[in-house]
């Protein structure tokens, strides 16, 4: 159990860490290495925990943190391909340590329960399709952020930048989608109707629909890079906000989605 709870996230932060100050020192082989290690003991980790719980490890915030750590390092060596320098490595390996840290100070509720609308075969599927979509569109908004420094510097940089996040925010936007339609499919089966208006499912639908206008700002007739950008930076927020923040308004005392009570 230690092993699973402390010494692998524990070494998982370690690599991070260790990314990050190789990074700063511009040994980029040694940060592509160090962030696949990551990766692996990560993996490695929820597997444990999955054996160990005896159901899958996505119940807690501080689960979908460990999931949402894994797939930061994953994306991060994919995406970095794509572009010049080692930074987008940086910042997955940097995030990656900051969600690891969190869970090592308040590793949450790690134990076998399992609630009764939990156990669907939706749960998994939705889950992992909504954790992937954060970290698609959390990484393109990175890219936004960016974009938006750089023309600040006086470099304008949105077109070319919207050509490389592009296809990863259709991922994500796709990822999205499915995890509204399991969710709804989920909630048909645990609570007899497939939508009640619940804070987490209003969350949920107007993330998607913040993202509609990026959409917008990227078609053909009405292809603005800047506008697109600033809507990715902005949608982030809203992504943050449906993530946790929903958890600390007032209207979540109330909300069928809280499970970590």
């Amino acid at each position: 159990m230690l092993v699973a709870f402390k010494i692998l996230p524990a070494l998982g932060f370690f690599l991070s860490l260790s990314a990050v100050l190789f990074g700063l020192f511009k040994k980029d082989k040694i940060v592509v290495i160090l962030s696949v290690l990551t990766a692996i003991v990560l993996a490695v980790d929820l597997g444990l925990l999955w054996v160990l719980l005896e159901r899958p490890p996505m119940r807690t915030l501080g689960e979908t943190r460990l999931w949402y750590a894994f797939f930061l390092p994953v994306l991060g060596l994919i995406v970095n391909r794509k572009v010049e320098g080692i930074w987008i490595l940086l910042y997955t390996s940097f995030m990656t340590g900051l969600f690891l840290v969190l869970n090592l100070v308040s590793p949450e509720n790690f134990d076998k329960t399992l609630m009764p609308a939990l156990q669907s075969v939706w749960f998994v599927p939705h889950v992992i399709v909504y954790i992937l979509s954060y970290a698609l569109l959390g990484m393109s908004s990175l890219f936004s952020f960016w974009a938006m420094y750089k023309n600040f510097r006086g470099e304008d940089t949105y077109a070319k930048t919207l050509k490389i996040v592009h296809p990863y925010v259709l991922m994500g936007i796709v990822l999205l989608t499915l995890g509204l339609l399991f969710g709804a499919l989920w909630a048909k089966e645990a609570w007899g109707h497939y939508w009640t208006w619940d804070p987490k499912e209003t969350w949920a639908f107007i993330t998607w629909l913040s993202y509609l206008n990026y959409l917008h700002a990227t078609t053909k007739k009405h292809h603005r890079p800047k506008t697109a950008i600033i809507f990715l930076a902005v949608n982030f927020i809203v992504i943050m906000l449906c993530w946790f923040g929903v958890n600390y308004m007032p209207s979540a005392q109330t909300s069928v989605h809280t499970y970590t009570n």
